[in-house]
């Protein structure tokens, strides 16, 4: 996939409020139990940066990869409540949205994982497809191989 579809697919959001209730709802789906969610905004190197932070059980590393692919989900129904988004398009058009780069930190047990979703990163490499770096690492900072182990 083209690295130019991150800016067109954002395009289904003509307000950036809607691109911030896209963000929202992922983090109050049933799967992800997030009881509170915060949205600041932060300088980071003279830049706006805005930052949602919510207190959810986090994802897997694999969830995490499903997340910023194209086309997936994860979503499952908990207790009788539907998730909001079901084609796994709303986190890569929203946060496109609002800006060009989305770093995303979770934490899924005792595993960090940290994405990024960058207009600005696959310009700068002159990617001609969609690259999405993930780094898994555990609490003691060793990075962890694809199977999850050191």
């Amino acid at each position: 996939m083209s690295p130019r579809y991150l800016q067109s697919n954002s395009s289904s959001h003509t307000r950036p409020f809607s691109a911030i209730a896209e963000l929202l709802d992922n983090a109050v789906d049933p799967d992800v139990s997030a009881r509170t969610v915060f949205i600041d905004v932060e300088e980071v190197k003279n830049k706006s940066c805005l930052t949602f932070t919510d207190d959810g059980c986090g994802m897997t590393p694999h969830k995490l990869h499903r997340m910023l692919s194209f086309g997936f989900t994860d979503k499952v129904i908990k207790k009788s409540q539907c998730p909001i988004g079901v084609f796994g398009n709303g986190f890569k058009s929203g946060s496109m949205r609002l800006g060009k780069d989305a770093l995303v930190f979770t934490k899924n047990g005792g595993t960090l994982t940290v994405g990024l979703l960058s207009q600005t990163y696959l310009e700068c490499v002159q990617a001609q497809a969609i690259i999405v770096p993930i780094v898994p690492f555990n609490q003691q900072n060793n990075i962890l191989s694809r199977n999850g182990k050191c």
